[in-house]
């Protein structure tokens, strides 16, 4: 659908303000979604183009812990395909949800990644105390790539938040350093979400112009997301873009 110069610029500066905050904190999609759909595209395909045109962010997270990650191959090798295999099942089933049903999960699914940003913190501090009070004991990655294929579905229909169940994951199921965790969550996210936007490139639904222009304002925003880290606190931003993502819920919920 064609857009107006105007709304271009606004979806632009959603995305330059959604790298920058998926850089520092997480929930950039909490920004751009309510954006798209705001400017007129139809919920699901406002969705779609969102996964397709913040794939790229995905990637760059993932290269910069490549050490990290490539030094739990083992683990890759088991998790990914399932992490793969969710994100084109939650990617299949978004695109055979009617409009209709779709734009009422809306509120419901923007308040659920409310809530799962505004669990980041309390998990990592959890995280963080259970390996100093356990002794490591390594297990078998197959026991998470059940609950990953789940969480991935779960990412391939919406996405928002998908790390903070990654990661939870990863630590009920694998006994390891928050640090070598958080690396490989990246990865399983990376995978997940690559999945879904490579299905979403044939779906028809993708609002190419609109795509175009987030993926350059996400890179921007992510460049800039680097520069300002240790001038802006984490947690406040964090606190922000939750008590926005809750007022966009509520909005939703009023309008119906």
């Amino acid at each position: 659908m064609p857009l107006e110069p105007f709304q271009y610029v606004l979806i632009a500066l959603a995305a330059v303000a959604a790298g920058a905050v998926n850089a520092l904190a997480g929930g950039g999609t909490l920004i751009t979604f309510p954006t798209l759909t705001a400017v007129g595209l139809p919920a699901v395909a406002a969705n779609v183009t969102n996964t397709v045109a913040l794939s790229p962010g995905y990637l760059g997270a993932t290269l910069a812990q490549k050490t990290a990650i490539l030094d739990q191959r083992r683990r890759l090798y088991a998790l990914l395909p399932a992490a793969a295999l969710g994100g084109l099942a939650g990617g299949l089933l978004l695109l055979n949800t009617s409009e209709k049903l779709f734009r009422e999960l809306v509120p419901f699914l923007i308040l659920l990644a409310s809530l799962l940003l505004a669990a980041q913190e309390p998990l990592k501090r959890w995280l963080t105390a259970r390996a100093a009070d356990r002794p490591s004991r390594p297990r078998s990655e197959a026991w998470a790539a059940l609950p990953i294929f789940f969480a991935a579905i779960y990412g391939g229909y919406f996405g928002a938040g998908l790390s903070v169940i990654i990661l939870a994951v990863l630590a009920l199921t694998l006994d390891d350093s928050l640090t070598r965790l958080n690396a490989l969550k990246q990865a399983v996210a990376f995978a997940a979400n690559l999945a879904a936007a490579a299905l979403f490139l044939f779906s028809g639904q993708v609002v190419w112009s609109a795509a175009a222009v987030m993926a350059v304002g996400a890179l921007l925003g992510g460049a800039l997301g680097g520069r300002l880290a240790g001038r802006i606190p984490p947690a406040t931003l964090r606190k922000v873009v939750v008590t926005l993502g809750i007022a966009i819920a509520i909005i939703y919920f009023i309008r119906g």
